[in-house]
């Protein structure tokens, strides 16, 4: 394949930005990302599935392994531009259209740095010689690819004067693309924006390229700064799922994409990305790569439509628009989470129930709200498991006539388990009593047995944890049985606290023998379960 260096570039649209993804070569570039050539292949399917307009592959030259992976993906991803990175020298550029040539779309990317500090440290090229390199390249890649873009390497920090000169030289060359790298993160928004419209309005060819943005994450301004050169006139944006790259990373697609989606009348552009495949390609790459999402994260964080706080929750249920700029699902996400945590709501809390399916008078969703909290101060959050564990304590028909005020346990090698209980009365009188059993819970339920008089054999005691996490709940159930009744008596109960479940839930059974005992009734009765009071 070959043009003519002297062709103009189609122009860009200046509607739409594309969108270049580099997951697979600044992004891999990131300690820890390295990928094998089946994933690779699976990331560049999934960009192209979303609409990505380029897919940088890799660095052929860079070894063995790259270059099959470039190859491969060239030639069995279609839909995307498939681009290869090369440095300006014949060996690099040669070895990147060896990857790339078959491709649908094929592109080379060649660059050179033409920083003071690069020139000076790194290249020990004068200017002249840096822009003699750089046409070259380009000169040499045009020459088997009529699609080649040119990245000045640290342009951010490159003499205004100097970087003119060098872009208009490459795109006389034949570049269709020129690429602005704030290569070190270096510059602030307003200053990157500022390069870029200097380029546009001073480089007498620059209408023949395409003007792209490359920006690093070291000051945690990268997608600022590709933004701010979208506004001053660049349209392709180079960027990674979840941002990943070297150092600090790049920007991250997902925010660029919605950024600009959200403001589209701002910006009057647009992206070809089907922004819905954003959350389920960051979770593909965080599960390849095992570079774990911040729960924080823009757009794609566990938090990013997660809300908590009973201000914003009641906000959300009366109309979304209150507190989320997008939908969940214009991202992938399925629905938005209103997180049951301690700061959450009556109204969180009362349509949490509804969904799930239950149905409470007032009374009973304030003494679950009143629970709720109890347990919400315990736990960072709270399980749709282990609301219905407070739920059915509302729902048990067994009236609390012995209530645990509170409980102390002892226990540990070489010391005799005990355990001292503060119980209140039926009548309202407040008990205290101690007990010595084989292990804490025994003890336990000898001290609730000499307070309540209720004596009874234990014939089944189940531990299981409600819900997920080390702070999870455990629910305690068991069977009690008395000499008199053939009845059975099950008393339940949950608490982030094993030992206080099983207090609780031994109190609940010995209601449920005073009541039957009360109405001279032959039934079994269900304890009611509870958290700790």
């Amino acid at each position: 394949m070959s043009a003519d260096p002297n062709s103009p570039s189609p122009a860009a649209d200046q509607d739409r930005v594309r969108i270049f993804d580099t997951t697979l070569r600044d992004g891999e570039q990131s300690p820890g990302a390295s990928m094998n050539l089946g994933e690779k292949l699976e990331i560049a399917r999934a960009l192209a599935a979303m609409g990505v307009d380029v897919i940088e592959a890799g660095f052929p030259i860079a070894s063995v392994g790259d270059f099959e992976s470039v190859r491969a993906i060239a030639t069995e991803v279609a839909g995307s531009t498939v681009c290869g990175l090369a440095r300006c020298n014949d060996r690099d550029i040669d070895r990147a259209w060896e990857a790339v040539r078959y491709a649908q779309s094929p592109r080379i990317h060649v660059f050179l740095a033409t920083s003071p500090i690069h020139r000076e440290h790194k290249l020990r090229m004068s200017r002249e010689q840096v822009i003699e390199r750089a046409v070259a390249g380009v000169r040499r890649a045009v020459a088997a690819c009529k699609d080649v873009e040119f990245s000045p390497e640290d342009a951010g920090r490159t003499e205004p004067e100097f970087l003119r000169e060098v872009i208009q030289a490459v795109i006389e060359a034949g570049a269709t693309t020129v690429n602005i790298p704030d290569t070190v993160g270096y510059l602030m928004p307003a200053q990157y924006g500022a390069m870029i419209a200097d380029l546009i309005q001073h480089v007498p060819n620059i209408g023949r390229a395409v003007v792209s943005t490359h920006c690093h994450d070291d000051l945690g301004l990268a997608v600022a700064n590709t933004l701010a050169g979208v506004v001053a006139g660049a349209r392709q944006g180079e960027c990674t799922i979840n941002g990943i790259g070297e150092r600090a990373g790049n920007a991250a697609m997902e925010e660029l994409v919605m950024a600009i989606r959200t403001h589209r009348e701002y910006f009057n552009v647009d992206t070809r990305i089907k922004s819905e495949r954003l959350y389920p390609v960051s979770r593909m790459l965080s599960s390849i790569t095992g570079l774990t999402v911040q729960r924080n994260k823009a757009i794609v964080g566990r938090n990013a439509f997660a809300h908590e706080s009973g201000i914003h929750q009641d906000g959300m249920l009366k109309n979304r628009s209150t507190y989320e700029i997008m939908r969940p699902q214009d991202v992938g996400v399925p629905q938005t989470d209103l997180v049951l945590g301690k700061h959450s709501g009556r109204h969180a809390l009362r349509d949490r129930i509804v969904e799930m399916g239950y149905t409470l008078t007032d009374e009973q969703v304030e003494a679950v709200f009143n629970d709720f909290k109890a347990l919400a101060d315990k736990k960072k959050e709270v399980y749709d498991e282990d609301l219905a564990v407070l739920v059915e304590k509302q729902m048990g028909d067994v009236p609390a006539s012995w209530k645990l005020l509170s409980l102390h346990t002892t226990a540990g090698t070489g010391v005799l388990p005990t355990a001292t209980v503060s119980i209140q009365r039926p009548d309202g009188e407040v008990v205290r009593d101690a007990a010595i059993g084989d292990g804490p819970v025994d003890a336990i339920f000898k001290a609730v047995e000499r307070v309540t008089g209720v004596h009874a054999d234990l014939h089944e005691f189940v531990v299981r944890s409600v819900s997920q996490g080390k702070d999870a709940q455990g629910e305690v159930t068991l069977e009690l049985a008395v000499e008199s009744d053939d009845t059975s008596f099950r008393g339940r109960a949950a608490s982030t606290d094993i030992i206080e479940a099983s207090a609780l839930a031994y109190i609940n059974a010995v209601n449920a023998i005073t009541a039957r005992q009360a109405r001279g009734q032959s039934r079994e009765v269900a304890g009611r379960p509870g958290a700790g009071l």
